[in-house]
């Protein structure tokens, strides 16, 4: 029999419906690798019963032997993200706060997945409230690299992309507002896909209007199942008044970049600080897209990159602020904030309205300088990180090659470009640096080009290896 572990999920979903693998043993192998190889990364929490997991499996086969199937990922398993609420299922959102959290309904995208067939096995891990591209929390600890468990899987949705680097899983969502899909792929070696914001609905709360920073979205072992996990979390629902009724996204079988216009952002004129080897892998790639027939050129945005990261840092901690308040003004619950929530807090009470709209419309003029590079280009292409995987026991990186960074998250600056210009990024892999660690770069669309990046994305996929390549871990 195929492993089933060894299939990329479309190929897992054909195997399972054309009835060369059960939904059973797919479940045995990918518990079986579960028990041997997580205890190593941590990148799955919150475990279900594996009785009850074989259970669902059985009935899955059940339903297809009646001929019945609920969608592509019929009888697949699949582990949230933990900030999403799975219904019988504890969400930590990585916080103690919430150590005994069990929903009693699923969010949005959750019923989605589950409606397709999924069967969610648990949560994959991911840092305090999702703050921070470093996987660890005082609840579970911290989620290690599949290519050296001495180093970072990234985050926030770093246990999503070790589980799927590690084939915990075959195909993972996950969230990002400041690169918690592209931070993690790179440093993973998988697909992450930021899509336009509105595509994928969120269960609103307080902030349904104003949190326009951030994302949910797919991750995967290849572009095809990142596009049809996609299309399984899209679509306009009512609860969130600014969720799109967008047209699934189909890849073209005859796509064709001949004579698209690459341009390469790299590190903004020298504005950006990189770990050594880091660019120079990124820029390796382009030679890639050269050889696909795109034209590609160095490109530098006329904009001050200091003004767009007091915007981004003012709007972020304002957001911050108000959505977790009530935890900060209870003194034994912010006790258990760490320190990086209680800097983004800070920051956020001390914002006016005047600084709200000169950071909205700093952050429009941002726009409105993409909007004119793609007047020149068709993409655009830079990295995904500032820095190889990083040492699992610290908390973020201080320094990248002699400057120390100012914020916890300054380290990450790369990816707050396409965040506030609410663009379509495809995170894909650029090869490997020093002792094999994974690096990657963000592939940017247009606003709304949700289907033209992964067209380009996949095309690179094709036209290179390192998707095939995995860790050692057995």
């Amino acid at each position: 029999m195929t492993d089933p572990a060894d299939l990329d999920a479309l190929s897992l979903s054909r195997a399972i419906h054309h009835k060369r693998i059960t939904c059973e043993e797919a479940m045995e192998r990918f518990l079986e690798r579960i028990q041997r190889i997580n205890p190593q990364i941590n990148a799955i929490v919150s475990l279900r019963q594996p009785a009850d997991l074989l259970a669902d499996a059985r009935e899955r086969d059940r339903e297809l032997a009646a001929g019945r199937s609920h969608g592509w990922l019929h009888g697949m398993p699949f582990a949230i993200k933990d900030l999403s609420e799975a219904k019988g299922i504890t969400c930590t959102y990585g916080s103690p706060i919430y150590r005994n959290f069990v929903p009693d309904f699923d969010d949005i995208q959750v019923e989605r997945i589950r409606r397709d067939g999924a069967i969610v096995i648990g949560k994959t891990n991911t840092p305090e409230w999702g703050f921070g591209s470093h996987s660890y929390n005082p609840v579970f600890g911290v989620t290690r690299n599949p290519y050296d468990t001495a180093r970072s899987a990234g985050g926030s949705s770093g246990g999503a992309g070790a589980a799927l680097a590690a084939r915990l899983v075959p195909v993972a969502d996950g969230s990002d507002m400041m690169g918690s899909l592209r931070n993690p792929a790179a440093f993973n070696n998988v697909v992450g896909f930021r899509p336009s914001f509105g595509r994928i609905p969120g269960l609103p709360g307080k902030d349904a209007y104003m949190n326009q920073l951030s994302v949910l979205g797919p991750m995967a072992r290849s572009v095809a199942d990142a596009a049809a996990l996609l299309n399984v979390q899209s679509g306009h629902d009512g609860r969130d008044p600014l969720s799109l009724a967008e047209e699934p996204v189909r890849l073209r079988a005859d796509f064709d970049p001949k004579g698209l216009r690459v341009g390469w952002l790299g590190d903004f004129g020298g504005y950006l600080p990189f770990e050594p080897g880091v660019l120079e892998l990124c820029r390796a790639t382009l030679p890639v897209f050269e050889r696909m027939g795109c034209r590609v050129s160095e490109v530098l945005p006329d904009f001050d990159m200091e003004r767009l990261w007091w915007a981004w840092t003012t709007l972020r901690g304002w957001l911050t602020a108000g959505s977790l308040r009530s935890h900060y003004e209870n003194p034994a619950e912010r006790a258990l904030l760490k320190p990086e929530i209680l800097f983004e807090i800070r920051t956020g009470l001390k914002v006016t309205a005047d600084d709200i709209y000169e950071a909205s419309s700093v952050r429009t003029a941002w726009y409105q300088t993409m909007l004119r590079l793609f007047e020149r280009h068709d993409y655009l292409v830079l990295p995904a990180a500032q820095v190889f995987p990083f040492d699992a026991d610290i908390p973020w990186p201080r320094e990248i090659d002699g400057r120390k960074m100012d914020t916890y998250h300054r380290w990450m600056e790369v990816v707050i470009g396409p965040s506030m210009a609410g663009l379509p990024v495809a995170a894909m892999p650029a090869g490997f640096g020093p002792g094999g660690l994974p690096a990657g770069i963000q592939i940017v669309g247009r606003p709304r080009a949700d289907a033209a990046v992964l067209d380009l994305a996949q095309a690179y996929e094709r036209a290179t290896d390192w998707l095939c390549r995995k860790p050692s871990l057995e």
